[in-house]
């Protein structure tokens, strides 16, 4: 039976993860350390299950602080999910809280395994680090030009997982997430705010003119391909881990409002620093590699965020 660190244990990807790898019979030590990004009830929230599972114990410690030898000791290997997440929060002072949770943690951390006998240590990157897709649908090879301090602390922490597999061996794989959603989702994230204030009857932001593009990710395809990536990534690989499901965010609303069966009320602003226009992902690399193959489509996956979202705003 394998055993495996996961830290961002409580987050969105995180706890999700926690219960794909319980749910496959290995032992899963989660760290996480609550930041107050967003409300500690959430992730209480999503460790609810988890904490009743046999094989799974938790701890809740700062990566960026607290000594790290006892949590990798004899671990098989290591999902490094734990991040200060939001590309518009990162300007000015509070790009500090990147620098220690992003990169100080992964350099503790990648320092702490390498007396460590490692399966793999898989890093959560960002399709943050790439900036905007001019053309696409965009390869790992792409010259990353990130237009966010966010996205610059995510290709930092890929650069230390490829020195720390340079220069020590660990086997370490990073993967660049393409805008994931689905149950868990954090409150600061677009697609929970807008199903929300549908579900309210309030109206939503809109920054932009709404033909911004994403290639929408579900968290259980996230997972998987997360999952696989310790199982099948080669060493000092990336990986781009996209859902197929490209649409703009003037789709989204109207899909959502179909979902909801009745169209969201929208308020329009300009433009917010940092945000990308179009992202768009090539997973052929993840498809031959990680036999990576989304399978939750964009309707069904918002579907599956609604009747979740319905269920935790009764709560």
């Amino acid at each position: 039976m394998s055993t495996y660190l996961v830290t961002g244990a409580a987050g969105f990807v995180g706890s999700n993860l926690c219960e794909r790898l319980i749910g496959n019979g290995a032992r899963v030590v989660g760290v996480d350390r609550f930041s107050p990004f967003y409300g500690r009830e959430d992730k209480e929230a999503n460790l609810e299950a988890l904490r009743k599972a046999d094989g799974f114990k938790f701890i809740e410690m700062d990566l960026a602080k607290d000594p790290l030898e006892k949590i990798v000791s004899g671990v098989d290997g290591v999902f490094h999910l734990a991040a200060q997440a939001g590309v518009r929060d990162s300007w000015g002072q509070a790009f500090s809280i990147y620098l220690d949770d992003n990169n100080l943690s992964t350099q503790r951390l990648l320092e702490a395994c390498r007396d460590q006998t490692l399966k793999a240590f898989v890093y959560a990157s960002s399709s943050s680090i790439y900036g905007d897709a001019l053309e696409g649908p965009t390869k790992e090879d792409a010259v990353p030009r990130p237009v966010s301090p966010y996205g610059v602390s995510k290709l930092a922490g890929e650069h230390l997982c490829y020195l720390y597999h340079r220069n020590f061996g660990i086997h370490t794989v990073a993967l660049r997430y393409f805008t994931v959603y689905g149950p868990r989702q954090r409150p600061d994230m677009a697609f929970r705010r807008f199903l929300t204030a549908g579900i309210e009857g309030n109206a939503i932001s809109v920054f932009g003119d709404g033909e911004q593009s994403r290639d929408f990710t579900y968290v259980a395809d996230a997972v998987e391909g997360t999952y696989q990536a310790m199982q099948k990534g080669a060493p000092a690989a990336v990986y781009n881990i996209g859902g197929g499901q490209r649409a703009t965010l003037n789709e989204v609303i109207a899909l959502m409002g179909e979902i909801q069966g009745v169209p969201l009320k929208e308020d329009r602003g300009e433009v917010q620093k940092g945000d990308v226009r179009h992202t768009w992902a090539d997973t052929s690399f993840a498809k031959m590699d990680l036999d990576f193959q989304p399978k939750t489509n964009l309707r069904d996956g918002l579907r599956a965020e609604h009747e979740w979202l319905l269920g935790r705003l009764k709560k």
